[in-house]
């Protein structure tokens, strides 16, 4: 018999899969991602790139992009982002319904690029405007580069949880949703992927999409 998937708890006869329905509404999220189509500079055509044929964001079940923030779940800010457009964008953030998650993408919406350091109209990182989930450097990065932050998300949605602490107060709670001593705390997994090259020294590399491990 087959080792089953990390997510079953187990399986018996041909069509029969038990599982918890926290593990199944996880799995859920993270193969249905709905990106907000939203793009502010530069960095959006790189954003359109990955979702084109060669990229093929839809893979991921990522690829279905909303015109509008209240079908969308993850907000990729890519490009500058200006004070004038700072509160558009916080806007648009409270507009997603939750749970929601945010990709800043690009040196501009990181940490605000050269722009910030010539000129007195640009953010100092899209992070002072909404919370960030996944960082995505690069000027502008790669469409690799925004399909690893895609899947950091997917890591961040497989370990939310939904379940009540043991020891939280009764099902009458009017307490806050998200406070600490209600909610099992999310547990974040370790990246199952990674983009790291080792390469002997002096030497260039330039299959930089080579995997490191045993030839």
């Amino acid at each position: 018999m087959n080792q089953p998937l990390p997510w079953i708890e187990g399986r018996f006869e041909d069509s029969v899969i038990v599982t918890t329905l926290e593990q199944a509404i996880n799995w859920a999220r993270q193969s249905s991602l709905w990106p907000l189509t939203f793009g502010l500079a530069c960095c959006a055509i790189e954003m359109m790139a990955t979702a084109a044929n060669r990229g093929d964001m839809d893979r991921f079940g990522a690829g279905a992009m909303r015109a509008t923030p209240r079908q969308a779940d993850l907000m990729i800010v890519a490009g500058t982002v200006t004070h004038k457009m700072a509160s558009r964008v916080r806007r648009l953030y409270h507009l997603m319904p939750d749970p929601k998650f945010v990709i800043a993408m690009g040196a501009c919406t990181v940490g605000g690029g050269p722009y910030f350091k010539w000129g007195y109209h640009v953010v100092k990182g899209v992070d002072l405007v909404v919370p960030v989930d996944v960082y995505v450097p690069g000027c502008p990065p790669r469409p690799e580069a925004l399909l690893e932050g895609l899947m950091r998300i997917q890591d961040k949605v497989k370990g939310h949880r939904i379940a009540r602490r043991k020891d939280a107060p009764d099902p009458g709670w009017t307490g806050p949703v998200e406070d600490p001593s209600v909610k099992v705390e999310d547990e974040l997994p370790l990246p199952h992927h990674t983009g790291y090259v080792a390469a002997e020294e002096r030497q260039v590399v330039f299959h930089h999409q080579k995997l490191t491990g045993k030839k």
